[in-house]
């Protein structure tokens, strides 16, 4: 029997699915499209989060930014803008960088730029407080003249609303805190210890707040090189004028030595390249050197004046809280005393009580030893145990006395 001849190579049609398939590596077909199955790819729109965005003007509007957009717009690496999520909890801290200053004090997360602010949409009422304030103010200063930079007056809001916040937190914690401390001074109960107990916590979580943003601040002050890196509009502007009036001046004076060279000897296409790739180092050496050497003698006495005033504010408040700790302290000492004492005297009640025992078991045994039942002549006259009896108290009487002035000598129990 014949076998069936095979179809020559292409007269057969070959037909694909609608679903694309793809090889890995090992030579497995995978139809979902990815190098492994079952996970979907992954949109670049998944991570845009709400931000609101604040103009020089004081425009607000909302816009959608992911992270490598707010990444490339305010050039800051992925570490920075991890502060800013309210995913995670971090310190108060304040950053300056290249083209932006990183603010995260309490619920106030931003972006300051030279240009705008780039604020974290949220409906905390600081946040609300703090969107709408600059807002305002940006739009009274454009009719008032105000040396103050843009970026300051953000950051002077954002330290001002956090200052504020925080003082009167630290306040209306003293107006509930004194009143539960004096009245666990005068009747201690579990009520009230639990009470001051939980009081205690929320006290020390408060001042690790307070204590942080005043460590930040400080930290800012004694540092001259971050807060000249916070100058951002004069960065800007120095920047600009560096590219429209140094660099293009030296523009001109190379141009003038390339017209020089081409009149001396002609010019091969690689010494061409070679020459504009001079040029373009020439060119970048140029433009950073001025950014430096400017930014190395930048006055930073009107940033200084800014942080020292709120340094001054939110170390009063980080007073208010040591001060409040201290209390706290005190009325724990002096309950510790109170609990002492009362324990002195139970043990010195303790001691009488076992003496005065002592006493009455001495007289118990001379009763129970006349109690016995055994001949004797004491027993022909009745009068001679009423002796007994007379006999065993005075004795224990003096004996108890004795012990008394024992007690007193040794300053045990004061008489």
């Amino acid at each position: 029997m014949a076998r069936p001849e095979a179809p020559p190579f292409g007269s057969v049609p070959v037909s694909f699915n609608s679903s694309k398939q793809h090889t890995d590596g090992n030579g497995f077909q995978n139809p979902s499209g990815s190098g492994f199955p079952g996970l979907k790819k992954r949109s670049h729109n998944q991570g845009s989060r709400s931000w609101t965005l604040i103009d020089l003007k004081g425009n607000s509007k909302l816009v959608e930014l992911d992270k490598f957009s707010v990444m490339r717009r305010c050039s800051l690496p992925s570490r920075d803008l991890r502060l800013l999520d309210p995913l995670f909890i971090y310190p108060s801290t304040i950053l300056g960088r290249e083209n932006a200053i990183v603010v995260s004090l309490e619920q106030i997360r931003c972006i300051i730029t030279a240009d705008e602010v780039l604020l974290k949409n949220s409906l905390d009422g600081s946040v609300v407080q703090f969107q709408t304030e600059l807002c305002k103010r940006l739009e009274i200063s454009k009719d008032h003249c105000d040396d103050l930079p843009f970026e300051f007056k953000a950051l002077e809001l954002a330290l001002e609303l956090t200052c504020t916040s925080l003082d009167s937190q630290v306040k209306q914690f003293e107006l509930e805190i004194y009143p539960v401390l004096d009245e666990l001074a005068r009747s201690i109960s579990t009520l009230n210890l639990e009470r001051v107990r939980r009081f205690k916590g929320h006290l020390l979580a408060l001042t690790q707040r307070v204590q942080k943003v005043c460590d930040e601040i400080e930290q800012l002050m004694n540092d001259d090189g971050d807060m000249a890196e916070m100058y951002l509009t004069k960065k800007k502007e120095r920047r600009d004028n560096a590219t429209n009036g140094t660099l293009s001046e030296e523009f001109d004076d190379t141009v003038e030595s390339f017209k020089y060279a081409s009149r001396s000897a002609p010019v091969s296409p690689v010494g061409s390249s070679t020459g504009k790739k001079k040029f373009q180092r020439a060119f970048s050496n140029i433009s950073s050197k001025t950014l430096l050497s400017s930014s190395g003698d930048e006055n930073i006495d009107q940033l200084e004046m800014l942080l020292e005033a709120y340094f001054v504010l939110v170390d009063s408040t980080l007073h208010k809280l040591l001060s409040l700790k201290e209390y706290i302290d005190d009325t724990e000492d002096l309950i510790n005393i109170n609990l002492g004492n009362v324990q002195n005297q139970l043990i010195q009640f303790e001691l009488l009580l076992t003496a005065a025992t002592f006493v009455a078991t001495v007289f118990a045994v001379v009763t129970a030893v006349f109690g016995m039942n055994f001949e004797d002549p004491v027993f022909s006259d009745a009068s001679t145990f009423n002796w007994v009896l007379i006999i065993s108290g005075v004795f224990c009487g003096i004996m108890y006395s004795g012990f008394l002035i024992y007690f007193k000598h040794k300053k045990v129990i004061p008489l």
